[in-house]
């Protein structure tokens, strides 16, 4: 019986899935935006709030547990020093997913992930007069 046992297989072994999440959290702090499975953005979503919870606290213990997750010294930088206060404020729910549609090959569910409230600054388009 499988009482009370949290775990995400999605047909991979477990060091093919600690490699994907590491790899999809290190895109979604680049770009802040990502397209993947409506499967994977749900199990994403746990993975990553925890650690941007622990990133409003800037401290040595912090910041090395985090690359331990991510094993990215850039992306640990940034979660620090600009997501991190961003969501200061906030308790909680930084993520969100957004269904898009199916995929063309396999018809699965894709979704869009992205940071709640976060604007990328455009660049300022000069337009003729």
């Amino acid at each position: 019986m499988r009482h009370r046992k949290i775990s995400f297989r999605l047909n991979r072994s477990p060091n093919h899935i600690k490699a994907m999440f590491r790899n999809m959290i290190c895109s979604l702090l680049h770009h802040e935006l990502i397209r993947t499975t409506v499967a994977k953005a749900k199990i994403l979503r746990r993975i990553i709030e925890p650690l941007i919870t622990k990133s409003r606290v800037d401290n040595v213990k912090n910041r090395r547990f985090i690359f331990s997750k991510i094993r990215n010294n850039e992306m640990v930088d940034k979660l620090f020093t600009d997501l991190g206060p961003f969501f200061l404020n906030r308790t909680g729910g930084y993520i969100r997913v957004l269904k898009f549609g199916f995929r063309a090959g396999d018809r699965s569910p894709i979704a869009y992930v992205q940071f709640v409230d976060r604007k990328k600054e455009k660049s300022k388009i000069v337009t003729k007069k």
